[in-house]
């Protein structure tokens, strides 16, 4: 069902051709390379900018032309986001990591799914939209958020946007983030939210002493092997029909002198949960804290990112789904699973948010890439979106 969008489908604006220029931009995070000039030119007939800048990050926020002239009746604020940052491209590639090569129906390079594949389609679709349909604008407001800052710690990404845009009246109403969120094909997947990161160190303490006498230490290795199984791998919660379960993970543990005959004065456990809605923060430290009572020892836990989930009968996904079907000939999983995204940012702000992008087999890989066809197909899905979101029927 999807062969009509293997070749070029019928539209002006071509994906896959932006999808090359900006795999040629190094934006390895911070770095914007100058990529937003090149959308601003794409964008100006309709749109106007907000570009805000902190240290080496830069975002740009483009938003409809006539804005401000439909506040009375207040259309739908739809804002495709995303980012343009791309981790480093590592050795061994096949082709040069920044050249953006077409080759057998595949585009390789860094950023090929992770994701300015999904940024080419959302932008490309934008503009044919807005070419088919001139007087769409008065029935949906559109914005694009780029920044430049995902890919690492997201300080001054999305997150500091968000303020700015809400003190501005700018705040969507709902976002489309183009993550590469597909398990095999475009619009195999939606994601409705995702699990929240805490990360945790803890340090149990002992006594460090010769082997030969061990009634003289205090083995932290010993108090950590009566406990470990209430640790390693422990559920917190049961999950629900949108989590798996919030799991205890134990990433490293090290203690000693890496020597045979002294035993360590303290054992270091670093861990991880992928929290659910159900557990908190304050929830994994009382586990972890009932599990060492009686020890000494030090707690340290930080969460990175918070869950959020968009409710399965929201209309933004319901719309998603339709549009997905239509394209595409099935129906779209509804998937939590995955790491953390912008779209975090969004969800805790109660904006509803899913994430709908390419594949991602290769991201942060050698020789990352994207088929053409799957590009398309996400371009179509958007534009399919966006017409029938105002009520238009496609060509």
């Amino acid at each position: 069902m999807m062969s009509h969008l293997v070749s070029k489908p019928d539209c002006k604006f071509d994906c896959i051709s932006l999808l090359q220029k900006l795999i040629t931009y190094p934006s390895i995070t911070p770095k914007e390379c100058g990529i937003y000039e090149l959308i601003k030119n794409l964008l100006n007939k309709n749109f106007d900018f907000l570009e805000q800048e902190s240290g080496d990050v830069k975002n740009l926020f483009a938003y409809s032309k006539n804005f401000w002239d439909f506040a009375e009746s207040k259309p739908p604020h739809i804002c495709f986001a995303g980012h343009i940052d791309v981790v480093p491209p590592g050795e061994g590639w096949e082709y040069e990591p920044f050249a953006g090569v077409k080759s057998n129906g595949i585009v390789y390079g860094r950023g090929a799914q992770d994701m300015k594949g999904g940024v080419s389609a959302f932008i490309c679709a934008i503009l044919e939209f807005l070419e088919r349909n001139k007087d769409a604008q008065k029935h949906l407001r559109i914005s694009l958020l780029l920044t430049s800052d995902e890919e690492g710690e997201g300080t001054y990404g999305t997150q500091y946007m968000l303020p700015l845009l809400a003190e501005k009246g700018l705040m969507p109403d709902m976002v489309v983030v183009a993550e590469p969120s597909a398990s095999e094909t475009s619009g195999d997947s939606i994601k409705i939210g995702r699990r929240g990161s805490i990360n945790g160190v803890l340090k149990i303490f002992g006594k460090q002493g010769h082997v030969a006498y061990p009634a003289q230490c205090v083995n932290p290795v010993e108090l950590l092997g009566a406990r470990l199984g209430k640790l390693a791998g422990v559920n917190l919660d049961n999950g629900d029909g949108d989590f798996e379960p919030s799991k205890l993970v134990i990433t490293d543990i090290r203690g000693g002198l890496e020597v045979t005959n002294v035993t360590p004065n303290e054992v270091k456990i670093l861990f991880n949960v992928r929290n659910s809605p159900q557990t908190s923060l304050e929830r994994v430290e009382s586990y972890v804290r009932e599990v060492c009572e009686g020890l000494e020892f030090d707690l340290q836990l930080r969460q990175s990112s918070l869950p959020f989930l968009t409710q399965r009968g929201n209309p933004l996904i319901s719309r998603m789904q339709k549009s997905i079907q239509k394209v595409c000939g099935k129906e779209a999983l509804l998937s939590t699973a995955g790491g953390t995204s912008d779209a975090r940012f969004f969800g805790a702000r109660a904006i509803s948010v899913v994430e709908v992008g390419v594949p991602n087999d290769t991201i942060h890989a050698v020789n990352e890439r994207v088929k053409i066809s799957d590009v398309r197909i996400l371009q179509e899905i958007f534009l399919k979106f966006l017409e029938d979101f105002v009520g238009y029927t496609c060509k």
